[in-house]
């Protein structure tokens, strides 16, 4: 018996363009085809290479894997290996996404975290800052070298970071050249040498605002804090502190605006 695309698509529920695409990848290939007219024509045996077609396709392989199976199955058995093994394939690709969504929930709950309590700090405030172990490298220049003082220091004791990068201004003015500041990392371990100083940076209690924006924009932080200090009428000294809570990585620079720097003004007890 035979059947024409027509009826084979009205009983299979097939579409004529699936049909003839599934002819073209020979996944589905007509018991004839008329030389003239180039018609289709599907038998019974076409009706079973269908429905194990169709059970195949609901468990998401691939038209290429279909036409394996295929190929490859001559009984119900080679069916059922297949169907193990992609089970066995699925089941790999969640326990792979489980592990991502989980390790993805962790850092947006973190970076919400942050955010929430970032905004809570955009204000002045008074607090104790811990004595802390540090690697500073001293120098004279220009401000916006400091960067070159991070990247030696970093290639020192970066492995034994142990905190946000921050650095120490000396000068009690703004100076265009040969001003006086140090690039520092909070370190774990470490001893001094090559120009950096290993020692511990001592904590005590300072006035601090955090800065959000680039670094070019620091002065109206800084006006802010020096309006309290003369309010309070607080004595400071120096140095004082920028603590880099978030800017540029050593490849991707990011946004500036997005830049976080905490600026904290010691207080002389």
């Amino acid at each position: 018996m035979k059947f024409s695309i027509g009826q084979f698509s009205s009983i299979t529920l097939l579409s004529i363009k699936t049909l003839r695409l599934y002819h073209e990848k020979e996944i589905l290939i007509p018991s004839a085809v008329d030389e003239f007219t180039k018609y289709r024509y599907y038998s019974e045996a076409n009706f079973e290479t269908e429905r194990i077609i169709k059970i195949i396709k609901d468990f998401d392989f691939s038209l290429a894997e279909i036409k394996a199976i295929l190929e490859e199955c001559n009984e119900e058995s080679d069916l059922l290996q297949q169907l193990q093994s992609k089970f066995e394939q699925i089941q790999s690709k969640i326990d792979r996404y489980e592990l991502t969504l989980n390790s993805l929930e962790s850092i947006i709950r973190v970076e919400k975290e942050n955010k929430m309590e970032t905004k809570k700090s955009f204000q002045i405030e008074e607090k104790i800052v811990d004595t802390v172990l540090i690697a500073g490298y001293r120098m004279k220049g220009q401000y916006q070298e400091i960067g070159k003082g991070f990247s030696i220091v970093g290639k020192k004791f970066g492995r034994h970071s142990n905190g946000k990068p921050l650095g120490l201004y000396y000068d009690g003015e703004y100076k265009e050249e040969n001003a006086d500041f140090e690039a520092c990392f909070p370190i774990r371990k470490g001893s001094s040498s090559d120009n950096i100083s290993v020692r511990e940076l001592e904590g005590g209690k300072c006035i601090t605002l955090i800065h959000k924006g680039s670094y070019e924009n620091l002065s109206e932080t800084y006006k802010k804090v020096f309006a309290y200090v003369n309010e309070k009428n607080i004595k400071t000294k120096l140095p004082t502190r920028e603590v880099y809570l978030k800017g540029p990585g050593m490849i991707f620079k990011g946004n500036p605006s997005n830049y976080l720097t905490e600026i904290q003004i010691f207080i002389e007890e």
